[in-house]
């Protein structure tokens, strides 16, 4: 399995989650809930770990992270490893806990925390556990609203401090912005993400790449790297695999779109746009694909020779 890009650096933020193996349960019971808490307190103590906002679900968590060091993969070692053992021996169970490795994206704080906090809170409403997210007591956000004690381990300040300077105020803006999306389809920020890596500003990616990206040796583990250097044209890419399978069909637009956003950092919107087409279809036009290319090995060999030759990746 590809390893995802992980880039660290002294007071980054990021988007967390840690998914349960085979979307099993990763919490059977409050006490298990409260140990992971705890475990986020350790790693504060330990390794300067800053909480700005958590939703415990019942098979994953979501966090958004401040790393005061450049240590997220300790961070995270750490507290799934630490959680993992006392979950299975609390249960008597045996093997993995959470699905292969964290998922993380680097985040833009100023641009995105008080999105992202939103998001992370509204989890327990979006899965239909609730109707108002103050009514759900693993998250954060009592904490926000000031009905819970905040613990040292979670700083809701950051936040807060987007919207007024005064605490109060700032407490009902906040309460204000949250509720407004109950009842509306708004759009995850974290489908900005580009390459599902890096969520900010078009400085900010640039910056990332340039710090962190471009210098980097090209590792087959880590495609995500490949994605997010210099890419083709998604005009190019379009006329390139019509030419490849010689017709411009539908098969042929489906494999552009497959490649454009598997292979590249193309926005949702950006392709959507494009091949004029709802974001979701794109969603759907993928799976598709993945499905064909595992029952159709010509339909694997010709996909592969496309993207290894439009970019320019090993084919070993």
């Amino acid at each position: 399995m590809a390893r995802q890009l992980r880039i660290e650096y002294p007071g980054a933020f990021y988007h967390v989650t840690s998914r349960g193996n085979r979307k099993e349960p990763i919490f059977l019971t409050d006490h298990d809930r409260e140990a992971l808490l705890e475990y986020f307190k350790d790693a504060n103590k330990k390794f300067d770990a800053i909480v700005h906002a958590y939703c415990l679900m019942k098979n994953h968590y979501h966090l958004l992270l401040h790393t005061l060091r450049a240590n997220l993969s300790k961070i995270m070692h750490f507290i799934n490893t630490s959680y993992t053992i006392l979950f299975n021996t609390r249960h008597s169970r045996v093997g993995h806990l959470f699905q292969g490795r964290f998922r993380a994206i680097l985040v833009e704080a100023d641009n995105y925390a008080q999105e992202l906090s939103r998001y992370i809170h509204l989890n327990p409403v979006r899965a239909k556990i609730v109707t108002r997210p103050e009514a759900y007591e693993w998250s954060s956000y009592q904490t926000y609203l000031g009905a819970q004690r905040s613990e040292p381990w979670l700083n809701t300040h950051t936040v807060l401090g987007y919207f007024d300077r005064n605490l109060i105020v700032a407490r009902k803006k906040y309460a204000a912005f949250v509720t407004a999306a109950l009842g509306k389809e708004i759009e995850s920020p974290l489908e900005k993400a580009v390459s599902s890596l890096i969520l900010g500003s078009n400085d900010f990616v640039d910056k990332i790449k340039a710090d962190f990206i471009q210098k980097r040796s090209e590792q087959r583990e880590v495609p995500a790297i490949r994605k997010l250097k210099e890419k083709p044209s998604i005009e190019i890419i379009q006329k390139f695999v019509g030419q490849a399978l010689g017709a411009e069909n539908r098969l042929a637009r489906n494999i552009a779109i497959f490649l454009c956003h598997t292979q590249t950092d193309y926005a949702l919107k950006e392709i959507s746009e494009y091949f004029s087409i709802g974001k979701s279809s794109i969603g759907n036009i993928c799976r598709e694909m993945r499905q064909k290319t595992a029952q159709n090995e010509f339909m694997r060999s010709a996909m592969d020779k496309i993207a290894n030759t439009l970019f320019n990746h090993d084919s070993s």
